[in-house]
């Protein structure tokens, strides 16, 4: 692949995952300044030609100990418009978390959809592409946006880490709620293909109201098996505890959990801390540095590495590969 044309940039908050993929693609990233004001305004260019160039901003929106999700959202714009009046021939956004992806429908009257405005601030900058892994709702992702998506999926890593776990013991998958059951279909098929074994399919009865969730009820079976709970997010991780207990009480005998962001929000360390987790599995799209280091959850933590997946997708967008071919079941 010819990467001459090819010029990948971090803002800083995002900098360490961006270096795995630009070590994987063979290319250093590129210098850019970041400069604050002291009214709190900011500026960020930058510091190469990027005339014609076919150029990347790695940046996972997610809140920090330094940044709002909301400021890291306005720079990131502000880049890439940036980028935009540079003269950059592509420019793609790659963000691994990407936010708001949550909000993408009225749930109550006077509701805002804010997946939708989200994608008309990306658009109005002059982005070409969104790169993004795993958002919420699929759907809702691609009619948002008008400009090119790419939504990659890290089932793949997840069937790989728990492959031997499958091959060995009787296991089902458990979808922490009845909106989920898709999602974690598609991975109990490539789990059972990758073994050559039957994975079992169950979900978790929950109701959300005014706040309150109720439901107790488990619809599948885990007696006697290994339950590995698969959803896209865990945020304070009420949800994935509520389902493990549910499991534990039809009979599982061990309880993992799967999700592709680790948010680890508000009281997730004390949640997550329950006994009855064996294992809990996220990607790297956010840090897990909400979690206190030599705690029961980091202690049980299990990080993959989605580098490879980001320079993959990238070269092959670069080079005019193909995307779906890089997702298709190996």
């Amino acid at each position: 692949m010819d990467n001459a044309n090819l010029l990948l940039f971090a803002p800083d908050a995002s900098r360490p995952f961006a270096e795995r993929i630009a070590q994987r693609l063979g290319i250093p990233i590129s210098p850019h300044e970041e400069r604050s004001f002291e009214d709190g305004e900011h500026k960020i260019r930058p510091l190469v030609n990027v005339r014609e160039r076919d150029v990347y901003v790695v940046q996972s929106l997610y809140a920090d100990h330094q940044m709002s999700v909301n400021d890291k959202l306005v720079r990131l714009l502000f880049f890439l418009g940036a980028l935009r009046d540079a003269g950059a021939g592509r420019i793609t956004a790659v963000a691994p978390l990407l936010c708001y992806a949550r909000k993408d429908r009225k749930t109550q009257p006077r509701d805002p959809v804010t997946t939708r405005y989200v994608a008309g601030l990306f658009e109005a900058v002059g982005v070409d592409c969104i790169m993004t892994l795993d958002v919420h709702n699929l759907a809702a992702f691609q009619n948002a946006f008008r400009c090119e998506t790419v939504h990659l999926e890290a089932v793949s890593l997840f069937v790989e880490h728990f492959a031997s776990l499958a091959a060995e013991t009787e296991t089902t998958v458990v979808s922490p709620d009845a909106g989920g059951i898709k999602r974690a279909d598609v991975f109990r098929r490539r789990l059972a293909a990758r073994t050559g074994r039957p994975v079992g399919a169950a979900f978790a009865e929950k109701y959300r109201a005014q706040g309150v969730v109720s439901g107790d009820a488990l619809v599948g079976d885990v007696a006697g098996k290994v339950a590995i709970i698969f959803d896209d997010l865990i945020g304070t991780g009420t949800t994935v505890v509520r389902a493990a207990h549910q499991c534990l009480d039809q009979g599982a005998r061990r309880v993992h959990v799967a999700a592709t962001h680790g948010l680890f929000v508000g009281s997730a360390d004390a949640t997550l801390a329950e006994t009855s987790l064996d294992a809990i599995v996220v990607t790297d799209s956010v840090p897990p540095f909400r979690l206190l280091p030599g705690g029961a959850p980091r202690s049980k933590l299990s990080l993959l590495d989605t580098g490879a997946l980001f320079a993959e997708a990238i070269g092959r967008l670069h080079s005019g590969g193909s995307i779906a071919e890089l997702l298709a079941p190996s």
